[in-house]
């Protein structure tokens, strides 16, 4: 069977798909709003399941690049009147130079060494945008209702930038496959499973490795700039909140790490909870429960890796022998 015929892949798809193109063929703005923030969640979950699922290092720095992506953008846009296709491309290009740049200096760390570096570089990034003037400094950059003009006004730009997120959530889908079934992916897999065994067998591990951080980080760079763009401004707080990476491990974990459906059946199932919560008016003593989102994500997550770390799809495969052939 050609790779490029794998149920698994087809089904994957075709769940992106559903997501995607409900809200267009309903044209409804509510769905609409439900649909961006859920194929914003797949989205950024595939990408950094490409470093920690494929090649098994844990970062909780992925928003870094969500959150530069975001600023150069938005700066392209409101100083220099670029197009907001350009600086979607701008954005995903300073992303992966900032992983390339990372790359080479962090990935020679492991384990938990590596993951604390990541959150360390998270703040890092925070402080100094607060402090670029460039870029607004704490204020950030809030965009001139004349930015939307030309793509028919501040209600159309909605759906233009829906249309783009779903775009970019099948190219992922896509990339995320044929790194996966690639020789590439591969040698990734093996640097997860062992790397000093995977550097004997002839894999340099170093480029390897901060190849696939470059392409984890384009896809965020973009969703940034799309997010903040759909918004009308960008702020240090919102592009670099460290519980934005938390989340998208959660989803992860929950989906299955390393396969090509767990993130975005993770993403999904985790989406559709933080609704639920956000929109529940339970009260745990006097406190609505909306509030404890994170705390429940934390224990989520903590259950996960107790009882099923292979996560949903991993547990499926591990259960359902039949399964096997058609998840992937």
């Amino acid at each position: 069977m050609k790779q490029w015929i794998h149920p698994g892949f087809w089904l994957t798809l075709l769940i992106v798909f559903w997501i995607g193109f409900n809200p267009i063929f309903s044209d409804s703005a509510a769905a609409r709003e439900t649909g961006f923030t859920v194929l914003l969640a797949v989205s950024m979950a595939i990408s950094l399941n490409i470093v920690m699922g494929y090649t098994g290092y844990v970062s909780f720095g992925h928003v870094v690049f969500y959150g530069l992506g975001g600023y150069v953008g938005m700066y392209l846009i409101d100083s220099w009147g670029a197009p907001l296709p350009l600086a979607v491309l701008g954005g995903g290009a300073a992303s992966a130079i900032l992983a390339f740049l990372l790359g080479k200096a962090i990935l020679r760390l492991r384990g938990a060494y590596f993951a604390l570096a990541t959150i360390g570089i998270n703040e890092a990034a925070r402080t100094f945008i607060s402090n670029f003037q460039l870029f607004g400094g704490p204020t950030g950059i809030e965009l001139q209702f004349s930015v939307y003009k030309p793509y028919g006004g501040a209600a159309q730009a909605l759906w233009l930038t829906y249309y783009a997120v779903v775009g970019i959530s099948i190219f992922a889908v896509l990339f995320s496959y044929y790194i996966k079934t690639s020789k590439f992916g591969l040698s990734l897999m093996s640097i997860r499973e062992d790397e000093d065994a995977a550097e004997v067998i002839g894999i340099f591990a170093p480029n390897t490795k901060t190849l696939a951080f470059v392409f984890s980080a384009f896809l965020p760079g973009m969703l940034g700039v799309l997010f903040f763009f759909k918004n009308g401004n960008v702020e240090p707080a919102d592009a670099f909140r460290l519980g934005f990476s938390i989340e998208s491990l959660v989803m992860i974990v929950l989906g299955g790490q390393g396969t090509l459906l767990g993130p975005v059946i993770g993403a999904l199932g985790y989406q559709r909870l933080r609704g639920a919560l956000l929109t529940s008016d339970i009260m745990l003593g006097s406190v609505p429960l909306k509030d404890f989102q994170l705390v429940i994500s934390g224990l989520l997550m903590l259950l996960i890796i107790l009882f099923i770390p292979s996560g949903l799809v991993g547990w499926l495969r591990q259960r359902f022998a039949a399964l096997r052939r058609i998840l992937l």
